[in-house]
């Protein structure tokens, strides 16, 4: 059970609790969120680094629930321009809140916030590392879009060196039946040899491959990301992978009638936008239920649902 519990990565989360998730955000979507099941709940949502759907989903999702919402976008007006260390800014936060939402740039920062907080800490993103929220609702998205996770295919394109979207849903797919994982990048993008071990000492399937638009044609759900800028250390590797994956229609044409494409956006140059009427685009949508996901997260953490 999730009860008073941090959330800092996928793989700690039972794939019982998975779908209860899954299955509250699917209730809160048809029925309505329920506008007191956190009355006089303060959440903390701490961005370190910029956010527009993560941390406006989570915001709109306390809200809704009937909590109020302390906490910053940007480090511009805080102490940690004074020096402050992450972990009293957390201790500070943690005094008033009963609940906290950190995203930070450096891998590891949720679990040093979990250590320093008293109450749940709820991990929006940390560096390279993991993005289990995002997880939560991709895997509402393929669940919604498909009608199952179990016995698909997956293919995740692009950055899977530094993208912890995909690093967080490549191990969490290891606990459903029979999914099969494609990693289509270039070598210098290449998913983590941790995270592949993972996999594959988890039962995984998985085929990696530099070859995206052989592939369509056999996926049931085509994750394209963001070749991620603020993570390279040297601008000349980023200029040259920027573009090594753009999605066009004409890639589409032998795709399963049922494929969709997602991605956590923002998108840069990965997908047109001339992609976005096709019947296979579903990031819209995939964005949009995460308000419904975090929703549920939250009154389960806090032990009201």
């Amino acid at each position: 059970m999730i009860n008073n519990k941090d959330i800092i990565n996928i793989e700690e989360i039972t794939k019982e609790d998975i779908f209860k998730i899954l299955q509250l955000a699917a209730e809160f979507e048809q029925q309505g969120i329920p506008g007191n099941l956190l009355n006089g709940k303060i959440i903390g949502s701490l961005f370190f680094e910029p956010s527009t759907r993560t941390r406006l989903s989570f915001e709109a999702a306390a809200l809704r629930l009937g909590a109020k919402i302390i906490g910053f976008s940007g480090t511009e007006n805080t102490s940690l321009k004074k020096g402050e260390s992450l972990e009293d800014t957390i201790r500070m936060v943690d005094g008033y809140a009963d609940a906290v939402v950190i995203r930070h740039p450096e891998a590891g920062s949720a679990q040093r916030a979990a250590d320093a907080a008293a109450h749940p800490v709820i991990n929006a993103g940390d560096g390279a590392n993991q993005h289990p929220t995002q997880t939560l609702l991709d895997l509402y998205a393929i669940q919604k879009s498909q009608g199952k996770i179990d016995g698909l295919t997956i293919a995740m394109v692009g950055d899977l060196k530094y993208g912890r979207v995909p690093h967080s849903l490549a191990k969490v797919l290891t606990v459903f039946d029979g999914v099969r994982q494609v990693w289509i990048a270039p070598e210098n993008l290449a998913m983590p040899k941790e995270i592949a071990e993972y996999v594959t000492a988890h039962g995984g399937q998985v085929e990696q491959t530099t070859d995206m638009a052989g592939s369509i044609a056999h996926v049931d759900i085509l994750y394209m990301t963001r070749v991620q800028e603020e993570r390279f250390v040297q601008q000349a590797e980023y200029e040259a992978v920027k573009d090594v994956y753009i999605l066009q229609p004409e890639m589409l044409h032998g795709a399963r009638p049922s494929m969709n494409i997602l991605h956590a956006l923002p998108r840069r140059y990965e997908i047109p936008q001339s992609i976005d009427d096709s019947p296979h685009a579903y990031y819209f949508q995939q964005a949009r239920g995460g308000m419904y996901v975090r929703a549920a997260l939250l009154a389960m953490v806090l032990g009201e649902k």
